[in-house]
Formats: C-alpha cells, structure tokens, sequence
C-alpha cells in the first residue's frame, strides 16, 4: 500500500508577504501567481498523475486547476488539505504581529504553542497524515498530487521524518513547490523537497 505523494504548496496570492491570509475567504492568486500555476502544470504534465486532490482555499484550488488541466482531470477538494487555523490572527497584518510576544511563542515552540483561538501544528498533521494513508492505499502504486499550503506540508514532512515541530523552520516550501514522497500503511519516505519554488 504504497503511493507517490507529490506535494504542491499553491502559487503566490494577492496577501503574500504582507497579510497571514490562513482561511480567510476570497485571497486568488495574484498575476505573478497566475504564471507561477501554468508553469507549474506544464512541468508536471509529464507525470502519470491518478488524481489530484486540493485544499478548500482558492488559491490552492486555482493552483489545483493548472495542474489537473494537463491530465484531463477534476480537482477534488480535500478539506485534511486545509491551512493551518490561525485563529485570531486570520487576515492580520505580518508587521502587526511580528515582534509580539504570542507569536514569538508561537514561532519558537511550534510543537506545543497554537495562534489564540487557532490549531496545533500536531493537529495539521495529524488531518494530513489520515488523509495521506486513506488515499495511498485507494490508489497504491499510483501517483496523486495534493495541492495544499506551506505549515500543512511542513507538519506532514516533519511528522513522516521524526523532526520536532519545533524545528518547522528547517524546512522550506516555497510558492509552487513541489515535494515528493512514498507514503504508505508502513510510513513514508521523502524523495525531495522544495523543488522549483517560485519565491
């Protein structure tokens, strides 16, 4: 019951860099992000892709779409694929935050510290895990993408390596990146990370 897991974080946003978007409704991708989606489709089209699976957001669902185009697929929506809830701080200015004691908690001990009112990082990858083992065994030896968001696909790396939440900020997942993984009923395995990230 194994499959291969790529791993897409959705292209930039119109919030990128300034605003921590979380779940907040209407955030599309921006012009550059646009680019970012069909380049990204054109270089996975190669793939022998089973199904491709999306968090609600749009700007992982438009990411979704680019990649599925190629392979005559439907975006199926995933809600394990969501971001991280950030609780309070949805739709708060970077700037805002930064510096604040509650988000230097929060950034220095991921591993036991959730945003006000928000989610562990133990929690996301605990969704993103179930749903990981639920769809390597429906499509075992396949290949599937999940399109989803940077804290998401970092709580599952670190969870599949053994790494502390703690030290999410070893790992980087950029805009349109992708990360591969086997990923089966036994564990996983990480093939890559972080490949071709936009930003």
């Amino acid at each position: 019951m194994t499959a291969t897991l790529i791993l897409v974080r959705h292209a930039m946003h119109t919030d990128y860099g300034e605003i921590f978007s979380g779940r907040r409704l209407g955030v599309s991708l921006s012009a550059a992000g646009e680019q970012q989606a069909a380049a990204l489709g054109e270089r996975l089209s190669g793939e022998a892709v089973a199904a491709v699976y999306a968090s609600p957001r749009e700007r992982t669902q438009a990411t979704a779409r680019a990649i599925a185009a190629h392979h005559g697929l439907p975006v199926e929506t995933a809600e394990a694929l969501d971001e991280i809830d950030l609780g309070d701080w949805t739709g708060a200015r970077l700037a805002d935050l930064e510096g604040t004691p509650a988000f230097a908690a929060w950034n220095e001990a991921r591993d036991a510290v959730a945003p006000p009112g928000g989610e562990l990082m133990s929690a996301v990858a605990d969704r993103v895990e179930a749903f990981a083992r639920e769809v390597a065994a429906r499509f075992e030896g396949r290949t599937l993408v999940l399109v989803s968001h940077a804290d998401a696909i970092r709580a599952f790396v670190l969870r599949v390596l053994g790494i502390t939440f703690r030290d999410f900020w070893r790992i980087e997942i950029g805009p349109a990146s992708v990360s591969r993984l086997l990923f089966g009923a036994w564990g996983g395995k990480v093939l890559s990370l972080n490949e071709g990230a936009a930003a």
